[in-house]
């Protein structure tokens, strides 16, 4: 392998680095789709000793997601090429001696929302490609006569520019407060370092409030979005009309100080297109608060189980999309972040949507952190979950891992699929899952298909969604697949019902909401309501009795 011999990487560095699978390569996260050969979607280098440039070879890998090469000795500049691998959603070049301008096409792809590029401390990397000419070697002399008066102008115009920032700030207030706490030190009592971005892609400031700020923010907390386990949600208003949600703690609840900045602190270093960016917090004395971004369609609850009368049912296509983009946030939090999170409750309710319907995974409050380069699983005192979503194996060892968010998510792609609640009450009380077994297993998928959707969808992605649910509800977690796995899995069914007559994914032409929506039915997403101390029937079947009897893809006619 061309990159193997450039960086002379010594790890299982003998023939294909994904085969045998238990002696696949240490660097690199491979998947075993069937019927293909193995993929390689995450390449991990950090910290690996590489010299030179990065090599060109890297584009050569068209599925891989996750490309770490940071904290080595790289030089010169990021090959464009990069920007041309249409699975890549994460990559980090950050501390190494790159050089030149980032690339066009990385640029273009973070804006766009579909890469997360981490690229800090690279002393002589541009990120202004009009800064990054390189001049050609001139006298001593020469260079002083033109360096010395322009660093005099640049210092006149700071001076400047300071000052009327300060005159400014005097007039607005407090609003603009650091993120940065200005008497105690934010800590976190998660192993380990969670960096899960580089702060200088944050699209979003990350600021410290004060109380008078939530007050104002809030218009003195008049509308309610919310309440749960940690207090009232409020609605909010930033000074620049952003739209922010205000999560309050009451004096009711049982996080501590330490627990609350430990909180806030990862939030606030984790990013990621499908994960609902915390805005700032507020630590002023006996008042404790996040601030969130605003999603103005609310939980994917509503749109299932039609709660609220405002939200549209949603099509077999949006309900794809939702899924993939959920998995893709849970993807992240498992792999995207070190060490990797474990969310423990994922749920229809902590998924929420924006105007333009794309998902959001929500309340990570709950998330745990854990080192998988010791072990794959964080212990635990107490269950956290809700009845119908929790992992079985979790619940009985008091061990959740990634697993277990795999779990809780099939059962929100039931939910999706069918919609009903994860937890049925007739005829007789029962799980989605055995529910979705039982019927799956006589090979009828539109028994279990929701009839909102008024049979507008392709019978063979349903099918692959339903063999997806099949095989991540093992009771064994070492049976089940990972998020990556899912992802895959979720992108073939896309790409089958577009091959269908799907509609362009794509493009989010979509239903983009009303404006008229009850606020107070909303938000539960930011709330950890019946999340602790959950006790859930174990009645989920062993899988492979039932994948002998149901067909990955359907044999009959398309529903349209």
């Amino acid at each position: 392998m061309a990159i193997k011999a450039k960086y002379q990487v010594k790890k299982n560095c003998m023939g294909d680095p994904c085969v045998p699978k238990t002696m696949a390569a240490t660097s690199v996260t491979c998947s075993y789709p069937p019927d293909s050969p193995p993929r390689i979607t995450s390449v991990n280098l950090s910290s690996s000793g590489l010299n030179g440039d990065i090599s060109p070879s890297f584009v050569n890998l068209k599925t891989v997601q996750y490309l770490d090469l940071s904290n080595n000795n790289l030089t010169g500049s990021i090959p464009d090429g990069l920007s041309q691998l249409p699975s890549l959603t994460f990559l980090d070049v950050s501390g190494n001696r790159l050089n030149g301008s980032i690339p066009s096409g990385l640029l273009k792809r973070i804006r766009d929302d579909s890469l997360d590029l981490r690229y800090g401390n690279n002393p002589n990397l541009c990120t202004n490609a009009n800064s990054c000419q390189i001049p050609a070697k001139r006298n001593n002399k020469l260079a002083i006569y033109i360096v010395v008066p322009a660093v005099l102008i640049a210092v006149i115009v700071s001076v400047t520019l300071l000052l009327i920032c300060l005159l400014k700030r005097k007039k607005q207030g407090s609003m603009n407060n650091s993120i940065t706490p200005r008497n105690e030190t934010m800590t976190t009592n998660a192993p380990g370092n969670n960096v899960c971005t580089d702060s200088s892609l944050q699209r979003l400031e990350n600021r410290r409030f004060t109380y008078k700020d939530l007050e104002k923010i809030t218009n003195n907390f008049q509308r309610v979005l919310g309440r749960g386990g940690f207090g009232y949600v409020y609605d909010g208003f930033l000074e620049d009309g952003t739209q922010v949600a205000v999560k309050l703690r009451s004096h009711s609840s049982h996080q501590g100080v330490k627990e609350f900045l430990a909180e806030a602190q990862i939030l606030t270093q984790i990013h990621h297109k499908n994960l609902v960016s915390m805005i700032g917090y507020c630590k002023d004395g006996e008042y404790m608060a996040l601030v969130y971004e605003y999603m103005s369609e609310g939980t994917l609850q509503e749109h299932i189980d039609g709660s609220n009368c405002n939200t549209p049912h949603l099509s077999w296509t949006e309900r794809l999309r939702i899924a993939l983009e959920s998995a893709q946030g849970l993807e992240y939090l498992h792999k995207g972040c070190n060490p990797p999170l474990i969310h423990r409750d994922v749920k229809a309710t902590n998924i929420l949507l924006n105007a333009r319907l794309e998902a959001r995974i929500a309340d990570f409050g709950l998330s745990r952190a854990f080192d998988d380069s010791n072990d794959t699983h964080v212990s635990t005192n107490t269950l956290v979950g809700t009845p119908g979503y929790v992992d079985p194996e979790y619940q009985a060892t008091m061990q959740p891992t990634t697993k277990s968010d795999v779990y809780s998510f099939i059962v929100v792609l039931l939910e999706l699929v069918t919609g009903k609640a994860a937890i049925l009450r007739e005829p007789v009380p029962m799980s989605i899952i055995q529910w979705a077994q039982e019927r799956l297993a006589q090979g009828n998928i539109e028994d279990v298909v929701d009839s909102q959707m008024l049979g507008d969808y392709d019978v063979n992605s349903v099918w692959k969604v339903a063999d997806i649910a099949l095989k991540c509800t093992s009771q064994m977690s070492t049976r089940r697949p990972t998020m990556t796995d899912v992802v895959m899995q979720l992108q073939e069914c896309i790409e089958l019902e577009k091959a269908h007559g799907g509609g362009d994914i794509a493009s989010h032409r979509f239903y983009s909401g009303s404006s008229s929506e009850n606020p107070n039915l909303r938000y539960d997403a930011y709330t950890t309501n019946q999340s602790t101390n959950v006790i859930q029937n174990n009645n989920t079947f062993e899988m492979e009795h039932y994948l002998k009897r149901v067909p990955t893809m359907a044999t009959g006619p398309s529903a349209r």
